[in-house]
């Protein structure tokens, strides 16, 4: 017994060494953003025609791109361990402060996004394998197909049309209270929700197929705990895997969505660096997400023992 918790906290340290592994290969490709810009980084910043080369010099030695490669990484990853994700270009605001000002909207438009997503999609999945070849399984499979393929600019712009435009039931813009967070994640939720139903959909039709669950029907359990208390759990194992990064995929999805909106949310924040051509702002923001996108994936990958146990003997 204490063999296989020893191999569980090894499997676990090496997934976190893993994390910490990619977090840092997130900060080189971070650092590395300004070199792969075309052109030079500090003649895109500023206006061309008014630029003149002291200008050109203040800001690239503020930069501190004067210095040698190697002396701007290691002042760069120091500044961040200590907490220092620069200065914005604009307003000289430090950058992480800023962010972590306005991360909790995009945090709560996550994860209300992630509960559209998952509710829809396990729902309609479930639904869609139970049902396979009836109508119910082609309207689910049309919502995926639907969800999978609509932009998430197309869809928040057609929200505002019918249901502030038309229906005037809800506001179209702002982030003050519920009622403005119905839409976006209605929105942005939607399309996670079309890949979750055909991954539910999928793995559950090859669970149905086992030779456990016709032992199940055979001992005289009822349909309705066979499928919702022993199918779907084993189901979703790699249902997970898809929830899991699709949440990286509707916090990226915050830019456009935050925009179309009028959200305060990081997502705002890097869309509005990127027309100031603010560098900095545009680093912290890409960084800060990938930190949190890894950590997301992490928790997922240390949730699979506690939703299967096959899996927590595996290890």
């Amino acid at each position: 017994m204490e063999l296989i918790h020893v191999a569980l906290i090894n499997k676990t340290l090496l997934k976190i060494s893993t994390a910490l592994v990619s977090i840092l290969g997130s900060l080189i490709l971070v650092f590395f953003i300004i070199y792969l810009l075309p052109g030079d980084p500090v003649l895109s910043m500023l206006d061309p025609s008014a630029a003149t080369p002291e200008m050109v010099a203040n800001l690239r030695k503020e930069l501190g791109l004067n210095q040698p490669l190697y002396v701007q990484f290691k002042e760069y990853f120091m500044n961040i361990l200590h907490g220092d994700f620069g200065q914005s270009l604009v307003n000289s605001e430090p950058v992480l402060p800023k962010i972590l000002e306005h991360f909790p909207a995009t945090l709560i438009l996550t994860f209300t996004s992630s509960i559209v997503s998952v509710v829809i999609g396990v729902t309609l999945g479930v639904l869609s394998a139970i049902y396979r070849n009836k109508w119910i399984d082609f309207i689910a499979r049309f919502i995926g197909l639907f969800g999978i393929s609509m932009p998430t600019f197309w869809s928040g712009i057609l929200l505002i049309l019918i249901f502030s435009v038309y229906l005037n039931w809800l506001p179209a813009m702002g982030s003050d209270g519920l009622q403005t967070l119905v839409l976006p994640s209605i929105s942005l939720g939607f399309v996670g929700a079309g890949l979750i139903i055909r991954m539910v959909r999928t793995s559950m039709l090859e669970v149905i197929q086992e030779p456990f669950i016709v032992t199940l029907r055979a001992k005289g359990l009822s349909e309705r705990v066979v499928m919702y208390r022993h199918a779907l759990r084993n189901a979703l194992i790699p249902a997970i895997t898809i929830i899991g990064l699709n949440i990286g995929e509707l916090m990226a999805g915050t830019v456009v969505i935050e925009t179309v909106f009028s959200r305060q949310g990081i997502g705002r924040i890097v869309a509005d660096a990127i027309m100031a051509k603010d560098l900095p702002v545009i680093q912290g923001v890409v960084f800060f997400s990938a930190i949190v996108y890894v950590i997301v994936n992490l928790l997922v990958d240390l949730s699979y023992s506690m939703i299967d146990p096959r899996v927590r003997r595996s290890r």
